[in-house]
């Protein structure tokens, strides 16, 4: 179990963390949702004691990282798949981490086998693609068999197969009563793989909820009715006291009620039915309703620059609104 309490990291002025207080849970996999910039990573960090807290605590079941002994053994952590030494093969690379931490030499032939890797083990780590570099940094995290593991974007450069494998054994990790935890932008992946979701922006904690509450909260849910005969729906709708609005493809939209009520009515009153369908925001349009006035880079979607941008940007301001927004607050 991961136990944050009032976390706070400062920057100079800028507040990246802002007292987050959460629990990480053994059983299920937890989602660490936020736009960029919300402080993610530096939160990940401080749990790993790799950036110190400027206030608050984060502790390992019930320890600070730095007082486990063989941390390997109790935390596995993919932050970044790119911190090992390119000249090392890929089995030297697990070894020493092995070593270090009183890990057999066997585990290492072990978790090679189990990310995919066996036969590029005596390959240095240098020439591998991006995704070849994901899973043996999934093999270091799962190299002391630890009971908590944190993934930091685990399905970059992985292909469906990659992605695929590695969503299920987030899951069967979690089945066996370890704490998982993983932090991505891929929503449709997270909404596959999450069961609670702890979500951030701006440092701060916006929602920290199972994830079919949290879609249910952040959105709008409806079911959708089309029918030849919508004018004679229409009134008995009307007639029952039943809010809808026209939706953009000649149907219905209802709220507040359940799609077998409204079969039942339409059949009372002998109406055909061609839909009937309950209507619910996905994770990703959910995200983006919470975290809509914490998002802290914004591209723009016409022509126009900017504001306060160069003469002759206005064809690029889609590609770097936000890169000016960056530039302005560094002083450039």
């Amino acid at each position: 179990m991961i136990e944050l309490a009032g976390l706070t990291k400062h920057y100079g002025d800028v507040r990246a963390v802002d007292h987050l207080t959460f629990t990480v849970r053994p059983g299920i996999v937890t989602g660490f949702l936020g736009p960029n910039g919300a402080g993610k990573s530096t939160t990940m960090r401080m749990m790993l004691d790799l950036d110190n807290p400027t206030s608050g605590t984060v502790r390992i079941d019930g320890r600070h990282y730095r007082e486990l002994h063989d941390p390997l053994k109790v935390v596995g952590a993919l932050l970044d798949a790119k911190a090992m030494h390119g000249g090392r093969s890929a089995y030297n690379h697990l070894l020493c981490l092995a070593q270090s931490n009183g890990i057999p030499r066997t585990r290492v032939r072990e978790v090679l086998d189990t990310v995919g890797l066996s036969s590029v083990a005596g390959k240095r780590s240098k020439g591998f693609s991006l995704g070849m570099g994901q899973r043996l940094g999934i093999a270091a995290a799962l190299l002391g068999d630890p009971q908590i593991l944190m993934f930091d974007e685990p399905v970059n450069g992985l292909d469906p197969e990659g992605i695929h494998w590695i969503r299920n054994l987030m899951k069967n990790l979690a089945t066996q009563g370890r704490t998982v935890f993983v932090s991505s932008h891929l929503m449709s992946e997270m909404a596959l793989t999450a069961d609670h979701l702890v979500v951030i922006g701006q440092g701060r904690l916006l929602a920290d909820t199972s994830m079919a509450d949290f879609i249910r909260e952040n959105s709008r849910s409806y079911v959708r009715v089309r029918t030849p005969n919508q004018e004679r729906l229409r009134d008995v709708l009307h007639g029952a006291g039943i809010d809808f609005a026209p939706g953009g493809d000649g149907s219905l939209e209802v709220e507040g009620e359940d799609a077998p009520h409204l079969g039942e009515l339409a059949a009372r009153h002998q109406i055909v039915l061609h839909e009937l369908s309950p209507q619910q925001a996905s994770l990703e349009e959910a995200f983006m309703r919470l975290t809509a006035g914490s998002v802290e880079y914004h591209a723009h979607d016409d022509h126009r620059p900017p504001a306060g941008a160069p003469p002759g940007a206005g064809g690029e301001a889609a590609v770097w609104g936000a890169g000016w927004r960056e530039k302005k607050m560094k002083g450039s």
